[in-house]
């Protein structure tokens, strides 16, 4: 979308609903208010048991808002994809103004995340996005891949019920649906540590199935087996139980490994960042990619698939440098930044700061809800405009 020109008067007063606040939807939701010119008040609960938040988060976030409302009455509702936006609705209608614009911002989606290998996919979650989008007055996307691939997929979930789909439906909440990035801290000028032995290989996701770490370490094998000099730093969240492919890399990697481990501290992560020389995603699943990002403004060259959000993240002329088509490709282009070390181009960073960086993000952010309270009659009334 093209970014716009208007900016109101008085700052808003956003209300940021977040039931499942952990991860990148915490750190997404922090980062808006940190930035945001406006006045952004978090309405969270805590980021576990996923589906029961989908199910019935709202229900508590709507004891929170009507608690909230006589200090600080909203322009805007921005709510994250976690949200059922429509039970929301219904339970704060006595309080909440009928004009009142809402967004609804899509980290992620029910329909087109890869369900866990052995489970068997649960129509009811998407089903609440789309009834969430449908209530909704701007739908964001966090990429176009994400924004494409739903309404791609979208049409068979619909089709899936037996009758009353209303695929025309799907045309009008595409129109009001718009893409905005997820922003970064923009880190301070702090100079690289000067290597010193082998290049260092990171890993910063989540150790999950989606991320397909089977695929990475099958990587650091071959490198490891061809005698190419590297070491390794895993971090990342781990939500599961002794992932089973991590405790066997950490026994046949040992020999290679600098750090192993989640960094609760965000200073000794980034540390850790602007050690590393390459950061390498081979994951089947991506709808944005937040740490990439960050270890790309640090300084590490990335190698990532040429599919899912990782184009749209990557300068269109680094493409052949920093995107493979499969794992010989990978294991080419590894071999490649390992035995043949070169500076980063100095592009690839300045981009990632002038696209995705919190200054510029929560500006973008700020004059599209500032123009959607504008039309609702909001500006700076703290939810006691005109309607629609």
């Amino acid at each position: 979308m093209s970014m716009m020109s208007f900016d109101s008067p008085k700052p808003l007063t956003i209300w940021l609903l977040s039931p499942y606040h952990t991860g990148s939807h915490r750190v997404w939701a922090v980062g808006y208010q940190s930035h945001s010119r406006h006045s952004v008040h978090l309405f969270t609960l805590a980021g576990r048991f996923w589906k029961w938040r989908m199910q019935g988060g709202a229900i508590d976030l709507a004891v929170q808002t009507e608690a909230a409302f006589a200090a600080h009455p909203p322009d805007l509702i921005l709510a994250t994809d976690m949200t059922n936006l429509t039970a929301w609705l219904a339970l704060a209608r006595r309080t909440l103004p009928a004009h009142i614009p809402t967004v609804l911002y899509m980290h992620e989606n029910q329909l087109t995340y890869p369900w866990r290998p052995g489970e068997k996919p649960d129509l009811t979650y998407a089903m609440i996005n789309w009834l969430s989008q449908l209530c909704a007055d701007r739908i964001l996307f966090n990429t176009n891949f994400h924004r494409q691939s739903w309404f791609a997929k979208l049409p068979n979930l619909l089709k899936h019920f037996p009758d009353y789909n209303r695929l025309e439906l799907i045309g009008q909440v595409k129109a009001r649906s718009h893409v905005l990035p997820v922003g970064i801290d923009l880190q301070a000028d702090s100079p690289r540590q000067e290597p010193v032995g082998a290049p260092l290989i990171l890993w910063n996701q989540r150790w999950e199935y989606d991320k397909c770490p089977d695929r990475f370490f099958r990587l650091l094998y071959r490198l490891d087996e061809a005698g190419i000099r590297f070491t390794l730093a895993v971090a990342g969240e781990n939500f599961r139980n002794a992932p089973a492919e991590f405790e066997e890399a950490a026994t046949r990697l040992g020999h290679r490994i600098e750090h192993w481990g989640y960094l609760p501290s965000r200073q000794a992560y980034l540390a850790l960042l602007r050690k590393a020389d390459l950061v390498i995603s081979t994951a089947d699943h991506e709808f944005f990619g937040i740490s990439i990002l960050e270890a790309v403004q640090a300084g590490a060259f990335p190698l990532l698939p040429n599919r899912l959000s990782y184009p749209e993240l990557i300068p269109s002329d680094l493409h052949p440098a920093c995107l493979y088509t499969d794992e010989d490709d990978l294991y080419r282009k590894a071999v490649t930044r390992l035995t043949m070390p070169r500076p980063v181009p100095p592009s690839l960073g300045r981009a990632v700061r002038e696209r995705f960086t919190w200054p510029v993000v929560a500006a973008a952010y700020d004059r599209l809800f500032a123009e959607l309270a504008q039309k609702s009659g909001c500006v700076g009334a703290g939810g006691r405009g005109a309607p629609l």
